[in-house]
This record gives C-alpha cells, sequence and structure tokens, in this order.
C-alpha cells in the first residue's frame, strides 16, 4: 500500500515538473511575442495614456492566464493519451 502511494506521489511530481517546465517556454515565448508585435505601442500608452495602459496590460496578464493554461492542459492530455 505505502509503495503505490510513493508511486502515485513520484508519478504526480513529475508530471508537475513537466508542466513547470513547458509552462516556462510558453511564458517565455509569450513575452517575447508580445514585446516583438506590441512593444512599441504599449510603450505608447505608457507614455500617453495610463489608464488605458494599464486595463491593457491587465488584459493581456488574463489572456496570457488563461492561453497558457489552456495550451498546458492540451498538452498534458495529449501525453497522458499516449501513454496510457
Amino acid at each position: 500500500m505505502a509503495m503505490a502511494r510513493r508511486g502515485k506521489e513520484a508519478a504526480s511530481f513529475g508530471s508537475f515538473l513537466i508542466e513547470l517546465a513547458v509552462y516556462a517556454v510558453f511564458v517565455f515565448a509569450y513575452f517575447f511575442l508580445v514585446l516583438h508585435f506590441l512593444g512599441n505601442w504599449v510603450k505608447h500608452l505608457f507614455d500617453e495614456h495610463r489608464t488605458q495602459y494599464a486595463f491593457i496590460a491587465l488584459a493581456l496578464i488574463v489572456f496570457q492566464g488563461i492561453i497558457l493554461e489552456m495550451l498546458t492542459t492540451a498538452l498534458l492530455k495529449l501525453v497522458k493519451r499516449r501513454e496510457g
């Protein structure tokens, strides 16, 4: 019984590490995509329209969280489907 629980804990921890690594890659890529494509526009908003900048920044944060969570979940489901 204790061995089975340790096996599940190890698998769960391994799954967590994989998810963390994939999420880190996605966050890194998202950051540079936003910086490349929206950097000048966001900088202009920051300099000229602080209120709009605040709302856009919050929207980008929420969008990032939703999209990256969806991508990570889809990838993990794909991996688990292929494993089992």
